[in-house]
Order: C-alpha cells, then sequence, then structure tokens
C-alpha cells in the first residue's frame, strides 16, 4: 500500500481540469475515430451502410478484394515475427548482453507477445497505426510482480492533437470501461459516486448489444514533469472526481511512476501523416476501389438477373390468364377470343458491353498495385513464366513493400524491449526462476535479478532484431545446405582449414555455430595425432632398451593411412535427401522467395 502525503498534490480541482483536457484531446480525434470505426466496417464486410450510391436493385454483392489485402501484409508480418538480440558497447558488457539475449525472449513468451504481434498488426493495417503498452503489473507472479506487454486499442487512447511523437504529449490519456462490481470490490470508497464525470469513449459497431449500464469508465492520467535535468513521468488512476492512486500523492513515488520518464506506450503506424502519431492503412488506401468494385459487381448481377428473368408486355384486352402463362408448369393457357402479335411483347435486356467488364477488371487490378498485394505474391504468375529464379527474382521485388513495413515495425519493437529492459532494471529487485535456452538449445535453469544490472555502471547495449525463420522454405534450403556441406567433405577434420575458409564468405542462418564446430574438430584431431605420435615414440624407445638386444623398431612414424570417406549407397543417399537432392536450384529460388518479405 502506498503512503498518502500529508497535503494531497492531486485532488478534485485538478481532476476536473483532467476531465476537461480529456475532452478536448477527445474532440482533436473525432475524424480519426469516425475513420477507425468505418474501417472496422469494412473489414467485416459491412461496408454497405458507408455507400450510399446503391442504386435500385436491392443487391448488396461483397467482395473480399481489400480484405485479401490485409491477409497477404498480414501473413508476411507473422513470417518476420521479431526476435531481440543484444549487443554490447564495451567489451565489459558482455555478461549482461548474453544473459538479456536469454531472459527477454522468455519475458516475451510470458507475455504472449506471439499474440499481442498477430493482433497489432491487424489493427495496423486496418487503422494505420497499433499501440504497445509496456507496464509492471504488480498483481503478477503471486504479488511478485512483473512486466506485462499489452495490446492497446486506439480508440481509447488520447493524446494532445497536433503532436507527431507520442512522447511529446504534454498530457496522455487512457480510459477503459471497468464493470462496476469489480470496482467496488477493488476500490470501497467508489460507493454511489460510479458513472460520474460524464466522460463517453467511442465504441465499435457491435454485431452483438453490448449493454455498459453496468460499467463505468476508469481513466489513466499520464503527464510529465520536468524536475532538474531529467523528465518525471507521473500517473493519476480515477473516476469521476475521486482518485484511485496518484503518484504524487505517494511518498515512495516521488521520482515519479517509472524510471525511464517516458509514457509506456509505443506507436507502430503504417502511413504516416503530419499532425498526429497516427496513420492510415491499408482500408484507407484502397476502400474507393473496393466500393467502385462492389457497385460494379451490384450492376453486373442486377443486368444478369434481368436478363435471366423474362419479362412482357401484356395489353390489357388480350384475353390470357396471366397466371397460367406466368406459370412454366401450366401445359395449357387458356385465352378468350383471338392473339394478336401486339397483345404480348417480350422485353428486351441489352447485355451489357465487354468495356463494363473490362473496366471491373481494372479495378481490381487496381486495388492490387496500389497494395503491392500481386498475385506473384500468392504464388501465382504470368502466363510463360516457368524459370524458378524468375519467379524468385519477381517476388523478391514485390516483396520489398512488406520489408519496408516490418522495418518500421522492428524500430517500435526496440522500444518495446528498451523499455523492458528498464523495468527489469528498476523492479527486478526479487529473484525470479526462469528456464531459458542455452546455445546448444538445451533448458537452462537460472535465478535473475537487477544486480548485474544496476551494479556500478549502467550497460550500455544495443537491440538487434531479427526475424524468426518459419518458412517451410527455409528449413528446406537449410537442410538442403546441409547436404551439400556433407557432400563436399565439410565435416572432415583434415579439411578444417579450408572449410573455415570458405565460410568465411558465406552468409546463412547457422553459420557461426559451424564455424566453431569445425574448428573444434580441427583441435581434435590435431590432439589425437599428437598423442599418437607421443604413444610411438615411447614405443619406440621401450623396445630400444630391451635386455634381449632386440632390433629396435623405426622410430619413423608409422601412421596408417587415412580412410576415404565412405561412400553412401544409392538407396542410403536417397533416404538421407532424395527430395532435397531433386532439384535444388528450385528449392533454393522457392527459399529466396519465401524470405522475400523478411527484412535483411
Amino acid at each position: 500500500m502506498s503512503n498518502p502525503i500529508s497535503t494531497p498534490v492531486i485532488g478534485r480541482e485538478q481532476l476536473r481540469e483532467a476531465l476537461e483536457t480529456l475532452r478536448r484531446y477527445k474532440a482533436g480525434k473525432t475524424n480519426f475515430e469516425r475513420r477507425l470505426i468505418e474501417n472496422e466496417e469494412f473489414w467485416k464486410l459491412r461496408h454497405w451502410e458507408h455507400v450510399p450510391e446503391q442504386g435500385t436493385t436491392g443487391l448488396k454483392t461483397k467482395s473480399a478484394w481489400l480484405v485479401n489485402v490485409l491477409l497477404s501484409k498480414h501473413a508476411d508480418a507473422m513470417d518476420a515475427y521479431p526476435e531481440p538480440a543484444f549487443l554490447p558497447r564495451a567489451a565489459d558488457d558482455e555478461a549482461e548482453a548474453k544473459l538479456l539475449s536469454q531472459v527477454v525472449p522468455v519475458i516475451l513468451a510470458q507475455n504472449d507477445f506471439a499474440g499481442t504481434w498477430s493482433d497489432n498488426w491487424w489493427k495496423k493495417l486496418k487503422a494505420g497505426v497499433a499501440f504497445y503498452g509496456v507496464f509492471w503489473d504488480s498483481d503478477k507472479q503471486n504479488g511478485l510482480g512483473d512486466v506485462s506487454i499489452l495490446r492497446v486499442d486506439p480508440l481509447h487512447l488520447y493524446w494532445e492533437p497536433g503532436i507527431t511523437d507520442l512522447q511529446r504529449s504534454r498530457n496522455l490519456f487512457h480510459v477503459e470501461l471497468a464493470d462496476n462490481e469489480a470496482l467496488l470490490e477493488r476500490y470501497p470508497m467508489l460507493e454511489g459516486q460510479l458513472r460520474g464525470g460524464g466522460f463517453t469513449a467511442s465504441r465499435y459497431l457491435y454485431d452483438d448489444s453490448v449493454d455498459t449500464s453496468s460499467k463505468t469508465p476508469v481513466i489513466d492520467w499520464y503527464y510529465k514533469k520536468r524536475e532538474g535535468m531529467r523528465s518525471v513521468l507521473h500517473y493519476v488512476k480515477f473516476v469521476g472526481e475521486t482518485v484511485l492512486f496518484a503518484t504524487e500523492n505517494a511518498s515512495e513515488h516521488g521520482q515519479g511512476l517509472y524510471a525511464h520518464g517516458q509514457y509506456p506506450f509505443f506507436a507502430d503506424v503504417l502511413f504516416p501523416e503530419e499532425g498526429t502519431p497516427a496513420g492510415f492503412g491499408y482500408v484507407d488506401l484502397c476502400k474507393d476501389a473496393q466500393r467502385q468494385i462492389d457497385l460494379m459487381n451490384n450492376a453486373i448481377v442486377a443486368n444478369c438477373v434481368a436478363a435471366a428473368t423474362p419479362r412482357w408486355l401484356k395489353r390489357g384486352d388480350d384475353g390470357v390468364n396471366e397466371a397460367e402463362y406466368a406459370d412454366w408448369t401450366k401445359p395449357f393457357v387458356h385465352v378468350q377470343g383471338s392473339i394478336e402479335e401486339s397483345a404480348l411483347r417480350q422485353i428486351t435486356v441489352a447485355p451489357l458491353s465487354g468495356n463494363y467488364l473490362n473496366i471491373l477488371a481494372s479495378k481490381i487490378n487496381e486495388i492490387k498495385e496500389t497494395s503491392g498485394n500481386r498475385d506473384v505474391n500468392n504464388g501465382g504468375v504470368g502466363a510463360g513464366i516457368t524459370a524458378a529464379s524468375a519467379i524468385a527474382a519477381m517476388q523478391e521485388q514485390s516483396g520489398k513493400l512488406s520489408r519496408d513495413q516490418i522495418q518500421n515495425s522492428y524500430r517500435c519493437f526496440r522500444q518495446v524491449v528498451d523499455c523492458v529492459i528498464s523495468l527489469i532494471r528498476q523492479f527486478y529487485d526479487t529473484p525470479r526462476k526462469l528456464r531459458v535456452l542455452g546455445p546448444t538449445g538445451d533448458p537452462i535453469y537460472l535465478e535473475f535479478d537487477n544486480r548485474l544490472l544496476s551494479a556500478g555502471e549502467v550497460p550500455e547495449l544495443d537491440v538487434e532484431v531479427t526475424a524468426q525463420k518459419q518458412s517451410t522454405y527455409n528449413k528446406l534450403s537449410y537442410n538442403e545446405l546441409a547436404m551439400q556441406f556433407f557432400q563436399m567433405g565439410f565435416f572432415r577434420p583434415e579439411l578444417a582449414d579450408q572449410a573455415i575458409a570458405a565460410l568465411e564468405m558465406m552468409d546463412f542462418k547457422g553459420k557461426e555455430a559451424m564455424r566453431r564446430r569445425l574448428a573444434d574438430n580441427q583441435q581434435l584431431l590435431a590432439r589425437a595425432e599428437a598423442a599418437e605420435a607421443r604413444l610411438e615414440s615411447l614405443l619406440a624407445y621401450i623396445s630400444g632398451d630391451r635386455a634381449d638386444g632386440a632390433a629396435r623398431p623405426s622410430t619413423q612414424r608409422m601412421s596408417a593411412p587415412r580412410k576415404a570417406a565412405p561412400k553412401l549407397h544409392r538407396k542410403q543417399y536417397d533416404a538421407l535427401g532424395s527430395e532435397v537432392r531433386s532439384n535444388g536450384i528450385i528449392e533454393r529460388a522457392r527459399a529466396r522467395a519465401a524470405a522475400a518479405t523478411q527484412p535483411k
């Protein structure tokens, strides 16, 4: 429990001013929130409510060309899921860098960061921005506390209008609806004061009926103050005009909420805009073309229905029984009097010109070209293109847009990881037991706290982000490469010098581990040969001192000729890698194509 200071700094007057600032911030992002809600409807294929030009056909056909763009881009992002590694800036920081390279991935896994990465990429593609929140959760680990990395909805975050960098906002608010019963259970002082403040956050258009009558907005207010040479981050949680917690009202939080002094929110922007930390996404980029495609689809379908449904002009005195004439199951139609050709005349529907179909195809192609989601990204190629190298080159070129966007996400990921390190340095006073992976992939059980990071001079580390190789084609390429190394004798100790020299000019995953293994094998061979030479010398010496005067054996080293590497039988060779060996050029091309969307 925090110890309140004698005279609270944050009271009702300060909360009223904060609420007024929050309302001003909300008004400043009205257009962004409206666009965010509309884009979510496009994602759900409910965009007809936002298309006033529906015509008179009553049809509401829906095509998913825009959705397919988002699916393809999200798949590229998941193939390039980030993996952090820490590089020391000084030689005496190597121990910290090595330890954090093992510990931080475990913390990310405990927070299910893969799921957060996936959810935020959906939001980034739809809204143009995704927000990560990195907090210290004192309730985790049975009250011991730990880092929490969460996805933050842009509708719930409010910043100063006109700023581009989130950290430059004078205040930052996060608003979340909380259940009244849960609030009263944790904060009994709220009895009779719920639903206060008069602030209402925007909401998406849910398919289900969402009742919020028993919920109250809880406001997290972050603000910065300059104290001396450093910026101090302060935090207030309140409902209406009731303070639930304030760092300035607690004596132990006199230095602010977090030592890093930054807002714990980080923006991952797709296409940036001036004057806002948010941007715009692929829905904004392509939704006009999607509207036009669906309108033309409506017209084409309506024309097909009209042409396939015979309609007739009927004179009032023709004497034809209409019910029998319209019923195709009736073999006879009764009439009165004589029937003239002018009494019934079929309405002819003119078919649409092929020009309209060409316009529709051009609009579909417009979405593909504008978004960079061409057919080659999804495995399709033009007619006549059969060479694997040509296909790989096309896919490599088409993946540059995804690589650029993923690199932007990596920059945001570095900020998230830096914040995690700062929280570890500040709060990991008590050791925690972790299971990490060692260099050989075996589990290592260790106790970890912040003593190594906080003792003496703070280590300076650089965060390097790489993509986890999850592609099937990448794995196949590595398997093929290993088979080629085996066939060329790379693993023979007597060829280690040549193999290591060749590796220096190559670049592939696991290169350093292979180089170390070859160097170790070379050393083992040298030791074995030295031991063999010493043993033969000793045997020769002993034989020369025998009392029977037998002739001494030659002191010349009698090494047995080295056996050549055994050749594999055809069936054994096929069992080891027939699929890999069958067409190495094609498999390498596929691997390069699969890696086209992954940052280098």
